[in-house]
Parts: structure tokens; sequence; C-alpha cells
């Protein structure tokens, strides 16, 4: 699932008229960018969720293999939008991806396939150290203990990407949520996993951004 429903207020002037996924980097939307790192791990089926400037997003993934899905009349955060798409994506696991970051190194999505271990995750998020995130504030959102747990607080950042189990999604009552609530109960029961990013990390979620991201591409400095 790509998350694509958000209103992008950060972005300013640039979501004005737009929604997020279509700002561009190095001359491509970001929804693109998004799910060319999806089509290469080949799912069965991909769900985009939809809320801000709807008609905009359907427009520019028409004629795709792409089943959206809009929040109607509010939107529904991580975990509620998660969760209404669940009927559409028919799967457990699911992976998911936020579209409004740029990756430089291997594909998040295959690093999160190739660390999954199902006996002992709930959720594995894909993190990147401090070191090499760009283009975000704050510190980090956790640390990993010796056997791959995470912790809250710490120097790893989490880059949106995450394979998760989604029964706990059902026992939230809220119906717009964020995933952190279901994180909380995963990490309070040693279930939630992470495995470290190894290249670069840029976090497009102000106008200035761009421009961080299209430095980090050109340079590839993995």
């Amino acid at each position: 699932m790509v998350f694509a429903a958000g209103f992008g207020t950060r972005m300013g002037h640039l979501t004005k008229a737009q929604p997020k996924p279509l700002i561009k980097v190095a001359g491509m939307p970001l929804i693109d960018r998004a799910l060319g790192l999806v089509s290469e791990v080949e799912p069965p089926r991909t769900v985009v969720n939809l809320h801000y400037l709807p008609d905009m997003l359907e427009t520019h993934l028409d004629g795709q293999s792409i089943i959206t899905v809009r929040e109607e009349p509010e939107i529904l955060e991580t975990g509620g939008g998660l969760r209404n798409a669940l009927p559409l994506l028919q799967s457990d696991p699911v992976l998911t991806l936020n579209p409004d970051v740029i990756w430089s190194g291997p594909n998040p999505l295959k690093v999160a396939l190739d660390a999954w271990d199902p006996d002992r995750m709930d959720a594995l998020l894909v993190c990147i150290p401090e070191t090499r995130v760009h283009g975000r504030e704050g510190g980090g959102d956790f640390h990993v203990d010796e056997g791959g747990r995470l912790h809250r607080g710490g120097n790893l950042v989490y880059g949106g990407v995450q394979i998760m189990k989604t029964a706990r999604l059902h026992n939230v009552q809220q119906k717009a949520f964020s995933l952190n609530v279901v994180w909380n109960e995963m990490a309070n029961d040693g279930r939630l996993h992470g495995v470290e990013y190894p290249g670069q990390w840029t976090d497009v979620g102000r106008p200035e951004g761009i421009d961080i991201a299209e430095q980090m591409l050109r340079n590839h400095n993995v």
C-alpha cells in the first residue's frame, strides 16, 4: 500500500493546486518514484489511498495496474487508512510505503522482504541512522536492541517502508488513527523489529527537501 492521502501542508504553495505525491523530484513525480520501487518487488496488487485532490491522482494513475481507494468524508490517518484498504489489499502481512521520501541505495522494499521473519515479528520497519538522513528536522525515532527489536528513542529514523501483520488494526476503536498506536503495542510485546537501510535517505516534507533530494541523487553518496 502507498499512502497518498495527506494534505502536504508543509509544502506550502506547492500543494495549493496539486496533491503532494505529484510534486516532482529530478523531473519525476514522487508517486511515480514510489511505484517504481513497488514494481521491482512485483506484489500481487498495489493500493494507493487518496483524499486531498483525489481526481488529479486518479487521472495520473489511470491506465496503470493500481487500485485506488478514497478516504471520504474525512481522512483516516495511516492506521485507519491501512485498515480501510485491507479488503482491497487481500493480504496479510502487507507492505506499506510513504511516497514523500527519496532513497539512494538498494530498494528499501527488498531490504524489508529479505529481513522479514514472521515467526519473530509482527512488524518490520526500515530505519536509517541519523548520519545518513537528510532534509529532516528533529531527532531519531527508535533504537534497536541485540535481538533486532525496536524501542522508542534513539538515532534511527523510520524511513516510511514496513512489513506489518494486520490483526492488531482491528482492535483500535477509533476510525482515524496513526500506525503508532499498533506499533506501540507491538513494541511492548517485543514484536516490533527494525532493519537498517544501508544507503542515504531524504525527507521531502518541505520545499527545501526537493533540492536536498536532488543533490543526494546526483552525488549517489551511498
